[in-house]
């Protein structure tokens, strides 16, 4: 069984070689929702303790791990999605 060439239109998007797939404004929301990401990361590390025995209820459960970090978070991949997902402009 012979194998055929695929054409050029089939080939997916061969006269855009050397440009970038995404738009520059698609760049500028992936890095917002990184920022996003690793801003709720940062927000959600910490609580521990130098003390083994000590239990620091306020400190481990706080608003800031429990409810803003995640949410920080769930909102970047939100972004990441609508990065991935929005059309670039033809002019971009």
């Amino acid at each position: 069984m012979a194998h055929s060439k695929p054409n050029k239109s089939s080939a997916g998007n061969s006269n855009r070689s050397g440009m970038f797939y995404f738009g520059k404004q698609n760049y500028y929301w992936m890095f917002a929702g990184l920022a996003l990401i690793i801003l709720g990361l940062i927000l959600m590390a910490g609580g521990g303790s130098d003390d083994p025995n000590v239990y620091n209820e306020k400190e481990l459960f706080s608003f800031r791990r429990i409810t803003l970090a995640p949410v920080l978070m769930v909102i970047g991949f939100v972004f990441e999605v609508v990065a991935i997902m929005r059309k670039p402009k033809s002019g971009e």
